[in-house]
């Protein structure tokens, strides 16, 4: 199994010494990843520095170098407690929303990326939530990409196209089957330990560039396959839920 990298949470006001850290690493290795851009971060969670100057510029040059952009939801304020049709999360920036103020929402992102000169049709829900009008409304603003859900290669539902995220990056890591998973990491929260196993993955040789991933024949999905993943989804934040109570 081949593994990419995806780094949520790009933001002008982000930690700088730790993204800078993982990007160091990722070019030591010549890795290339899927990084989600927050349009306008409202997000206070997501502030930890003051607003880099020239931030968007540097984005622009990211990709000009072969980083892929993903919008990373709108300002990323969770509006709801609805874990949507991928539910590892209980909230939610999009799900429940009504599709118009969803259609909105997306549009604005979208118009304010290229205003700064970024331009994609990836999108990456905030906390992994979105919901059948979160998708209608990807669509219609030229949003063709959703970095989530579960497997080992893009599919296609919906009318979208899904590049999957892994279910347990240690299963992942071992699994030796043919196909490609992405591993999520938010750098901001990301401690000494965090870079380490980083660190000791990208020296494995298991790690690609995103653009590889989508070199991958994407494949259709049928009702109980997107059942499965419900399922999985759900189990997966149950566990996590629960090892959090009893610290």
């Amino acid at each position: 199994m081949k593994i990419t990298i995806r780094m949520d949470d790009i933001t002008p006001d982000m930690d700088w010494n730790k993204f800078k850290k993982f990007k160091n690493l990722l070019d030591e290795h010549d890795i290339k990843p899927l990084i989600g851009v927050v349009p306008e971060n409202r997000d206070r969670n997501l502030s930890k520095t003051e607003p880099r100057e020239g931030f968007w510029n540097y984005v622009k040059e990211l990709q000009e170098h072969g980083w892929i952009v993903a919008m990373h939801g709108y300002n990323h304020v969770y509006t709801t407690k609805k874990a949507g049709m991928f539910p590892v999360g209980d909230k939610s920036e999009f799900a429940g929303l009504s599709y118009d103020r969803q259609y909105e929402m997306i549009k604005e992102g979208k118009q304010t990326l290229k205003a700064r000169g970024i331009v994609t049709d990836i999108f990456m829900a905030p906390s992994h939530s979105f919901d059948k009008n979160t998708l209608r409304a990807l669509k219609e603003n030229g949003f063709y990409i959703v970095t989530d859900g579960f497997g080992i290669a893009p599919f296609r539902q919906h009318g979208l196209v899904f590049y999957p995220i892994s279910v347990n990056k240690r299963k992942s890591f071992e699994d030796t089957r043919d196909g490609i998973v992405t591993f999520v990491y938010h750098a901001n929260t990301m401690n000494d330990k965090d870079f380490d196993k980083l660190e000791k993955l990208l020296l494995s040789g298991k790690v690609v560039s995103y653009t590889e991933y989508k070199r991958l024949e994407i494949q259709d999905r049928n009702i109980y396959e997107s059942l499965g993943q419900y399922l999985t989804a759900r189990a997966k934040y149950t566990f996590l839920h629960l090892r959090k109570i009893r610290g």
